[in-house]
């Protein structure tokens, strides 16, 4: 069974990350949540679940207005041919999350460590971040040096890339 809400809360207390959650009406596109910018400060994100023609499994990670190519992606990233977006049974057995609830606190739930996590530069500017907590009626923010460790503790090394095709907003403050 993949872990809670509560579970990933509780493993981000054990390795003592400082993480602040706010609740909020389900939202599945980064133009709803963009209605929270008041709300909740700090970097916010699209998370793409993709895979290449070997089923080599990807979490990108990037700022929510950047723009990412995925037909020259697998250059980059030395995958088997164009990306392809991963299906939501394929999502739902490494990440243990629905479709609109992608997120790396997934990788909670990639115990056999198949998910190849790649942060873009840009997003990693911002001190803080924020996700959804393996469900899109909250968002958690955390700073940034705590998102690689707990990617790390999850077994996870984090790969730093420029994924966008066109530079992202800058953080604003």
């Amino acid at each position: 069974m993949p872990a809670s809400p509560d579970d990933l809360f509780a493993f981000l207390d054990r390795l003592d990350i400082v993480h602040k959650t706010v609740a909020h009406p389900p939202l599945f596109t980064v133009e709803q949540s963009q209605a929270l910018r008041g709300t909740i400060p700090g970097g916010h994100t699209k998370n793409l679940f993709v895979k290449d023609k070997k089923d080599k499994v990807f979490l990108l990670v990037a700022p929510e207005d950047a723009t990412i190519e995925l037909k020259s992606m697998h250059r980059l990233l030395g995958g088997s041919g164009r990306f392809s977006f991963g299906s939501a049974e394929l999502m739902r057995e490494l990440l243990g999350v629905e479709p609109g609830s992608v997120t790396p606190f997934g990788l909670i739930n990639d115990k056999e460590i198949r998910v190849n996590v790649v942060l873009d530069r840009a997003m990693m500017d911002h001190e803080i971040l924020n996700y959804h907590p393996l469900v899109n009626t909250m968002t958690t923010s955390i700073g940034r040096a705590d998102l690689v460790k707990f990617l790390k503790a999850t077994g996870h090394e984090p790969r730093l890339e420029t994924l966008s095709a066109e530079p992202a907003l800058r953080p604003r403050g």
